[in-house]
């Protein structure tokens, strides 16, 4: 407080002076460092107006705008129209089924497999051919049923060069695998004589067995 005192009004304002000059010199080094900082001003651009094409032309009838920087049609549309959005897994699969319509054309282009009553009794019938023919072998298969993807059903026409005697008349052509199945069981009677064999087997060591064998040795008496 003695300090204080002891100066006059004289060193007071040459003080305060000092100070308030310090103060200005730290405002601007502050406003330098931002300004070094910040976007350039307009007086550093230059824009050349030559580059920029003009949308807007004038004519006879008055200025009216340039054609060629119009929108065109196709853009407009899509611009104007509702956009659909699609599932994109959905549409993947679409896709994917789209490209499995046939087999393709190192399988002749088979189509996609048909299923009607009519073929799904036949390819059953194929697969247990081994019952029909029994004489025959036939490569085993698996148990679980399984329908070809891609297939397609002709019918074999006899050539030209073929004798007469040959070729199927019209009353034994058949329309499907099955009718013709059933045709040669009428005339073979297999499948009738193959029934006959499961049943006595089933019946084997019960009452109608042994009734059926007392009527043989009565008959043989």
């Amino acid at each position: 407080m003695a300090d204080d005192q002891s100066l006059s009004d004289e060193q007071v304002l040459e003080l305060l002076k000092s100070a308030e000059q310090r103060l200005r010199e730290a405002q601007k080094g502050q406003t330098q460092v931002a300004n070094t900082t910040s976007l350039p001003s307009s007086h550093s651009l230059s824009l050349s107006t030559t580059e920029i094409p003009s949308y807007i032309k004038s004519t006879s009838h008055g200025a009216q705008i340039d054609p060629q920087h119009n929108v065109k049609l196709q853009e407009r549309v899509l611009a104007n129209g509702v956009r659909q959005v699609q599932d994109p897994v959905q549409v993947k699969a679409q896709n994917a089924k789209a490209k499995k319509a046939d087999a393709g054309s190192d399988w002749y282009n088979l189509p996609r497999t048909n299923i009607t009553p009519e073929l799904k009794r036949d390819l059953q019938l194929l697969r247990m051919r081994s019952v029909l023919d029994p004489k025959r072998f036939y490569k085993k298969e698996n148990s679980r049923p399984q329908v070809p993807e891609f297939s397609q059903v002709g019918t074999i026409i006899e050539g030209p060069t073929e004798f007469f005697s040959a070729r199927l008349s019209n009353k034994e052509r058949k329309r499907t695998f099955v009718e013709e199945v059933l045709a040669g069981e009428s005339s073979t009677q297999k499948f009738k004589s193959k029934y006959n064999e499961i049943q006595s087997k089933k019946i084997s060591g019960k009452k109608a067995h042994y009734k059926k064998l007392k009527g043989k040795r009565r008959g043989g008496k």
